[in-house]
């Protein structure tokens, strides 16, 4: 994403800013608000009379801007369309006129707000951030089934997904199996090529239970050499093999929290928010005092001054309730000042989705705080 301009003064203003990767649509969704001024090019239909009485139809780019009514994001195509009435004169679109606007890669859009909130002021500073580009890919699989993913600051990315029937192994018949699993691995092989790159990439997860994952990196660096793929061979350092319950998307979870594999990407906000999600479970298990989860919970832990790391999903801050909204940015804010750390999970991450199975906001504490003191406090 590139900020083109920014004006905000207390609070009140606008930016201006060009994505120009698939993720920053996904920021963009996360900054763009019911109530928010969005303001872009687009196409729009004209219908002409001319004086005979005929009808002329034309398509013309003009630009919009629009009071922002519903947002529609397309996870798997990162797609977004921000649909709301004209606010401003245009010729060919009347005042109040609804209108959808199409978001799209390398085209610039100026968004206006109200009220800028500490959230979505660290976003923005965050998808500008050329530092925070995707370096991890992960490949999941089992036997007959695999998922090709990315793994982003901000999403997990499902490039492929490849399902094959492999023949079983049967007595005098183990040909067919053979022949069953290298199509299987050919098609991984090709998915890697075609969605990895590998200038970018830092590492390469290949996880499976038992010993399939080790199986295909032997086939795939075996056709490397063979089909002279340079590209495999050069990089083969990248590539680490781990343990993982199954070939399903979820088993990504387990994988980021393997501790060799977060020794290798200590550097990288996924695995972070997954050992910050551990964290927790573990302190839930051993000390539950220190354990807090659900927002009111969590609010009066910050008003003790007692939250150490706040875990919170970005799903909140979409809240259509301006309050409830307002309530989660304040949270953060006074956690912060509290020398607190917190934590946003993508709701897209395989961690963010298991944080938001629990109420979305989760807080690990420097000091335990018993129920029955909870209770006392609210009583008061």
């Amino acid at each position: 994403m590139k900020l083109v301009h920014r004006d905000i003064d207390k609070g009140i203003g606008s930016v201006t800013l060009v994505p120009d990767e698939a993720e920053d649509m996904w920021h963009a969704y996360n900054l763009i608000q019911v109530g928010d001024t969005l303001r872009s090019t687009t196409i729009r239909k004209v219908t002409t009379e001319s004086a005979t009485g005929s009808v002329n139809a034309s398509k013309v780019r003009t630009t919009l801007t629009i009071q922002v009514e519903t947002i529609d994001f397309d996870t798997q195509a990162c797609v977004l369309r921000v649909k709301g009435r004209n606010v401003c004169e245009n010729q060919y679109v009347k005042m109040g006129a609804y209108h959808t606007l199409d978001l799209e890669m390398n085209r610039p859009f100026t968004l206006s707000k109200q009220e800028w909130d500490s959230v979505t002021l660290e976003r923005i500073d965050n998808a500008c951030d050329p530092t925070q580009t995707a370096d991890l890919a992960a490949v999941v699989m089992q036997e007959g089934i695999a998922h090709v993913c990315l793994v982003t600051s901000s999403m997990t990315l499902v490039r492929a997904k490849i399902e094959t029937a492999i023949p079983r192994k049967r007595k005098g018949l183990c040909d067919q199996h053979t022949k069953g699993l290298n199509r299987f691995y050919d098609q991984i092989i090709q998915a890697i090529l075609r969605h990895v790159n590998f200038d970018v990439v830092k590492c390469v997860l290949i996880a499976s239970p038992g010993f399939v994952k080790d199986q295909f990196c032997d086939y795939m660096f075996a056709q490397a050499i063979k089909q002279d793929w340079r590209i495999l061979t050069d990089n083969k350092a990248k590539f680490l093999l781990v343990h993982s319950s199954s070939g399903f998307k979820h088993s990504l979870k387990e994988v980021l929290s393997d501790p060799m594999v977060t020794a290798k990407l200590a550097d990288t906000k996924a695995s972070g928010e997954v050992k910050a999600l551990d964290d927790f479970y573990q302190m839930l298990q051993s000390d539950p005092d220190r354990a807090f989860y659900g927002l009111k919970h969590c609010e009066r832990a910050a008003e003790l001054q007692a939250v150490e790391t706040l875990l919170v999903t970005d799903e909140l801050f979409r809240s259509q309730t301006v309050q409830q909204r307002k309530r989660y940015v304040a949270l953060v804010d006074s956690v912060r000042e509290n020398g607190g750390e917190v934590k946003i999970f993508s709701s897209l991450h395989v961690s963010g989705e298991q944080l938001g199975q629990l109420s979305g906001i989760a807080a690990i504490l420097r000091f335990p705080i018993a129920e029955n003191e909870e209770e006392d406090s609210d009583e008061n």
